[in-house]
């Protein structure tokens, strides 16, 4: 009886009013504002038409994107923008079907799923129900709590939507239900398939400074007990703790550095009564240490057999160095850096495409009979993986036979075939982002991967060329040093 089953939060919805909150409350994240804002105005549309006996299905938003980027604050908002309540349940972690759906009240210890759970606490029959790391669902002999989602996320179905506990059918089909993930490759196709995916990607250097200096900076002054009355930090110093201090693609490890930075301020002056400490240069590095990361991370100087790829993690872009040596030897070819079958693969394709351009290369026709070939990517601990060396690893290994030096400044993506074509990648925004971020200039990337540059950051357009290519004759051509 807990339920809610007739109370409503009403639809009224202002639509300036609400780009205007989400405005307030988040930085950039244009693509995803506007998206919240199309979903807005067709409830408003659907709300006047008052002859419409059967609502609109509603869309399953899902977010997917690195950790810290804003995707959980943001359903708040949305819950703040449409003035309806807010109901989060993570999924992190849940193996065990009952937990969706609820247990059957004859067993002992009984109790209804998260959905309705979620409900009780909302009190209405329309809030914002936000299912957080739903990548992280596993599944085991208790059953797959994924397949428990399908019905209560697909607008088809979930009007009539029946926990075990609860024994009757529920209406959940005025719930905005969204979904969190960092990845979509744990998700079940069957359930992504309800899902409309929505990608939030890494912040540049600029999106975090006005993220710290608007948002941020009040949030850790209020968690630490501080004012700006008493302290105060120079807009340029901003900008060193994000590049001496951080390299990840959302803000909450900003967020930890400005916290102790002013915790340890806190402690030196809780029992002085100066009127206003200004953190300085010094106090940043005397608190935080040492600069973590360089101001660039690319090579400092052209050099033979070496090239510079871009990869995609979970948590944002990387970049990658990919060095091949060449050794007397009786053409063995030797693969170290903890690379995984895609990447090893990657290796053999990139040999066998040189072996076949022996001639236009300018090489001796039987070359390899007398080499050992050996390729490594450094930082061996980390495990690497992925469709998108391939091009990087070929020019690697054509410098090093040819003894013509890479450009410094230059770093590639792309999967090569054994033809020499250059296949489409995902993940473009992200590693541009991340080679930017690393001080490199350009960026050869699969003539397909072009419209990316469309929601391509303007600061990364600005600052960074980037060459369409569709043969890997294009890539040397770029790569090498004329």
């Amino acid at each position: 009886m807990d339920l809610p089953w007739s109370e409503r939060t009403p639809n009224d919805v202002e639509i300036k009013n609400a780009e205007k909150i989400l405005d307030t409350e988040h930085y950039g994240l244009k693509e995803v504002k506007d998206r919240i804002l199309e979903y807005m105005a067709v409830m408003k549309l659907k709300n006047k038409d008052k002859k419409e006996k059967r609502e609109i299905t509603p869309t399953i938003l899902c977010f997917v994107g690195p950790p810290g980027v804003g995707k959980t604050s943001i359903g708040k908002s949305i819950a703040h923008a449409l003035g309806r309540k807010f109901v989060k349940v993570s999924l992190g972690g849940i193996r065990d079907e009952a937990e969706i759906r609820g247990h059957r009240r004859t067993y002992v210890g009984a109790m209804p799923g998260r959905i309705m759970q979620g409900m009780k606490n909302a009190g209405t029959l329309n809030p914002v129900f936000m299912l957080d790391e739903i990548d992280k669902v596993g599944a085991d002999f208790r059953g797959d709590p994924s397949a428990a989602l399908l019905e209560a996320l697909d607008p088809e179905q979930n009007s009539v939507f029946e926990d075990h506990y609860i024994d009757m059918a529920y209406n959940l089909s005025e719930v905005i239900f969204i979904t969190t993930a960092n990845i979509l490759d744990t998700i079940p196709p069957a359930l992504r398939d309800r899902l409309e995916v929505i990608r939030f990607s890494g912040y540049t250097p600029e999106e975090k400074f006005q993220i710290a200096g608007t948002f941020l900076w009040k949030k850790v002054l209020e968690a630490n007990g501080l004012s700006p009355e008493k302290i105060g930090l120079p807009p340029g110093l901003f900008k060193r703790i994000i590049s001496g201090y951080t390299r990840e693609a959302g803000v909450r490890n900003l967020e930890r550095e400005l916290s102790k930075i002013l915790r340890k301020v806190a402690r030196d002056n809780a029992d002085k009564a100066e009127s206003k400490v200004m953190i300085t240069k010094k106090l940043i590095e005397k608190h935080l240490g040492p600069i973590i990361f360089s101001e660039t991370l690319s090579e400092e100087r052209d050099d033979i057999g070496m090239a510079t790829g871009l990869a995609w993690t979970q948590v944002g872009g990387d970049i990658l160095f990919i060095e091949v040596s060449i050794v007397p030897g009786k053409g063995t070819l030797t693969l170290t850096g903890q690379l995984g079958d895609v990447m090893k693969e990657s290796c053999q394709a990139a040999f066998s495409y040189v072996r076949s351009k022996w001639q236009d290369l300018g090489l001796e026709k039987d070359f390899h009979k007398d080499i050992d070939v050996h390729i490594h990517v450094p930082e061996g601990a980390v495990p690497k993986d992925g469709p998108s060396a391939g091009i990087a690893i070929t020019t690697a290994l054509v410098s090093a036979l040819t003894g013509k030096a890479t450009r410094k400044d230059t770093a590639m993506t792309g999967e090569v075939t054994l033809r020499g074509r250059v296949l489409e990648i995902g993940g473009l925004k992200e590693k541009a982002i991340a080679g930017y971020m690393s001080g490199l200039k350009r960026i050869i990337i699969p003539e397909k991967n072009k419209r990316n540059l469309e929601k391509m950051p303007d600061e990364v357009k600005k600052n960074m060329k980037f060459f369409p290519v569709k043969h890997m004759d294009d890539v040397l051509r770029l790569a090498m040093v004329s």
